[in-house]
């Protein structure tokens, strides 16, 4: 069962270092029905119910297009999560694993990512399905599903490489 805020047997939290303005800038807030991680989803599912995605203003005129996208990535900030766990017991069973081995949001740089399914936009707001997050998460990025774009093409003979 999920607990707020535990720390479990054989998990380690470490102070984290002073934090360094990355001039991260949040570009809306997600309203989903869940106000308690407890009743938080654990994952996404395409078929669960329409959360909203509220932009905010100056980002509003970027959503132009994004309705030829059936299918976008969230990002987001899990602004309710700890920081500070390096290892974790995922399944309260003893065992444990590094958190860069696992997806939890509990992270020392908070970001969540989903894919959704795109419902519709109304104005500013575009809604959803497939999220896992609490109301009023803050939005970092929103953008088309990166496998509906064609890859580029393998580097050629001259083409600049890493190293060089």
């Amino acid at each position: 069962m999920v607990r707020e805020s535990e720390i479990r047997a054989g998990e380690v939290a470490v102070e984290a270092p002073a934090a360094t303005d990355a001039g991260l800038v949040f570009i809306g807030r997600i309203r989903t029905p869940w106000t308690s991680r407890l009743e938080t989803p654990r994952q996404g599912r395409l078929d669960g119910p329409v959360c909203r995605l509220e932009i905010f203003e100056p980002w509003v005129a970027a959503l132009q297009g994004i309705e030829l996208y059936p299918s976008l990535e969230v990002i987001y900030w899990l602004h309710m999560s700890r920081r500070d766990l390096v290892l974790q017991s995922p399944k309260n069973d003893g065992a444990v694993r590094g958190t860069f081995s696992l997806r939890t949001p509990v992270r020392p740089n908070p970001l969540g990512t989903s894919m959704v399914n795109l419902v519709g936009v109304e104005g500013a707001t575009v809604l959803v399905r497939g999220l896992d997050c609490l109301d009023g998460t803050p939005l970092v990025d929103l953008k088309p599903d990166r496998c509906k774009f064609t890859p580029l093409a393998p580097p050629q003979k001259g083409d600049y490489q890493v190293g060089d």
